[in-house]
C-alpha cells in the first residue's frame, strides 16, 4: 500500500532514484541466502566482470559496495589520497558542492574552481594550474561528469588531454553517478583513474549500491594513501577477491540479483543503444522546453545533459510550486531546484529504463502544471515538438524486428 495513495502509477521523473523495471523487481523478490555458499561467490564473479563493461574498461578493478554515491565518493578519495594532498575540484552545482564539502572534511587541501551554476567546469583555469604546478603538488582532479542540479555534462576527454599535454601525473576521480550507463563514458580510453556510480540512477535499481572501478594507477596509489578507511577499504575487498569469496561483510542478496537482472537488460538492449536512447530523450525534452518558451539552465549546447534537464522559470513563478502541484494533482514527480537555483528551476529526469512514450506522458503533465501556475503555455506545444522529433528517430525494437 502506498503511504499516500494516488490512482494509477506515479510518474517518476526526478533524476534519480528512477523507475525500476519489472524484471529487476521480480529478480529481487527472493529470500535471503547464505553469502558464504558457492552460489553467491559465483554470482558475484560474473557481476564484477560485467560491471566493468558499463564503465568500458578492461584494466580497472571493480568494487560493489553496499552504500550510496556519497559512500562511493568517500571510497574513491580515502583509498587514493592522504590528508593534506592537494586536489583540484570543480564546483558547478549542488552535487559537486557536496563532494567538495566531503573532500574538505576529510582534510584534503582542496583547490576549488567555481563556475556559475549552469556552466561546465572551467578548464582554462585547470590548464593554468597545471602549467604552474611544475613540482606536481596536485595529486588529483575531482570532477562530476554530469551535474544533476543544473543539467550540465562536463568534457572528460578534455581533462585527460590537459593532463597529458603537461605530462602531469595527477589522478582523475570522476563522479559518474548520473552518467555511467546512460551517457557516453569510456574509462580506459579517457584515462580515468577512479569512476563511480550509484545503483538508483541509470542502472534502474533501488538505492544501496555504490559501484566503483579503479585503474591500476589508482590501485598503486592506494598502497601509499594514508587516509583512514575501514568500511570502504579496497584492500579488504582485494583479500577476499583472492580467496574467491569476494565479500568482506554481508552483501544484500536481493540487490545482487537485482544488479544481475539490470545488467542483463542493458546488455540485451546494447549499451551503445542505451546511450543513444538517452540522447533521444534528452533532445526531445529540450525541444519541448523550447516550444514552451522557457530556457534551459545549462548555458551552452556543449554542456547539455541527456539524463536531466533543468528548466528555468520566469521570476513570477516559484518552481517549487510546480513540483508540489505536479505531485498533488497529477501524480507526477519532478525534481526541485537545489541551493542557488531553488525556486528558479524544476528538473525533468530522463534516465534509466525509460521509453519515449513515458517521456511524452511526463511532458504532457508538465504542460498542465505550467498552465495551473499561471504560465501561458499552449497545451500540446512541447509534446508536439518532442513527438515530431521522436517519431522520426525512434528505431524498431531490435528483439521485435
Amino acid at each position: 500500500m502506498d503511504y499516500v495513495y494516488g490512482p494509477g502509477r506515479n510518474h517518476l521523473f526526478v533524476p534519480g532514484p528512477v523507475n525500476i523495471p519489472e524484471p529487476v523487481i521480480r529478480a529481487m523478490n527472493r529470500n535471503n541466502e547464505d553469502y558464504r555458499s558457492p552460489a553467491v561467490p559465483a554470482l558475484t564473479k560474473t557481476l564484477l566482470e560485467d560491471v566493468k563493461k558499463i564503465f568500458k574498461t578492461t584494466s580497472a578493478t571493480p568494487f560493489v559496495i553496499p552504500t550510496t554515491g556519497t559512500g562511493a565518493w568517500e571510497s574513491a578519495l580515502t583509498n587514493t589520497l592522504s590528508p593534506g594532498d592537494r586536489i583540484v575540484s570543480f564546483l558547478i552545482g549542488q552535487f559537486s558542492l557536496l563532494w567538495i564539502d566531503q573532500q574538505q572534511r576529510l582534510k584534503f587541501d582542496v583547490d576549488v574552481v567555481e563556475s556559475e551554476w549552469g556552466r561546465g567546469a572551467n578548464l582554462d583555469v585547470l590548464e593554468s594550474k597545471l602549467a604552474a604546478d611544475r613540482s606536481h603538488t596536485i595529486k588529483a582532479i575531482c570532477i562530476v561528469h554530469n551535474e544533476t542540479a543544473t543539467g550540465v555534462t562536463n568534457n572528460l576527454p578534455a581533462v585527460r588531454k590537459l593532463l597529458d599535454d603537461y605530462s602531469h601525473p595527477a589522478l582523475i576521480l570522476v563522479d559518474g553517478v548520473s552518467s555511467i550507463c546512460a551517457l557516453d563514458f569510456r574509462m580506459d580510453e579517457w584515462g580515468i583513474d577512479v569512476a563511480l556510480t550509484g545503483s538508483q540512477k541509470a542502472l534502474s535499481m533501488p538505492t544501496g549500491m555504490g559501484i566503483l572501478c579503479a585503474s591500476p594507477k589508482a590501485l598503486e596509489a592506494s598502497k601509499t594513501a594514508k587516509s583512514v578507511r575501514v568500511f570502504f577499504d579496497w584492500n579488504d575487498y582485494l583479500k577476499f577477491y583472492k580467496l574467491g569469496t569476494y565479500w568482506p561483510y554481508t552483501p544484500s542478496i536481493q540487490l545482487l540479483y537485482g544488479l544481475r537482472a539490470a545488467l542483463d537488460l542493458i546488455f540485451e538492449e546494447g549499451l551503445d543503444n542505451v546511450i543513444e536512447r538517452h540522447r533521444r530523450l534528452g533532445k526531445a525534452t529540450r525541444l519541448a522546453v523550447e516550444a514552451w518558451g522557457l530556457k534551459n539552465c545549462t548555458q551552452k549546447e556543449e554542456w547539455f545533459s541527456d539524463t536531466v534537464t533543468a528548466v528555468l522559470v520566469p521570476p513570477y513563478i516559484d518552481s517549487a510550486e510546480i513540483v508540489r502541484r505536479a505531485w498533488k494533482r497529477y501524480n507526477l514527480s519532478l525534481g526541485l531546484g537545489l541551493n542557488k537555483v531553488a525556486g528558479k528551476v524544476f528538473r525533468i529526469g530522463h534516465l534509466g529504463n525509460l521509453n519515449e512514450l513515458q517521456l511524452l506522458g511526463c511532458l504532457s503533465g508538465v504542460e498542465m502544471v505550467l498552465k495551473d501556475v499561471g504560465y501561458p503555455v499552449k497545451l500540446g506545444s512541447g509534446v508536439a515538438a518532442a513527438a515530431a522529433y521522436l517519431q522520426n528517430t525512434i528505431p524498431l525494437i531490435p528483439s521485435r524486428i
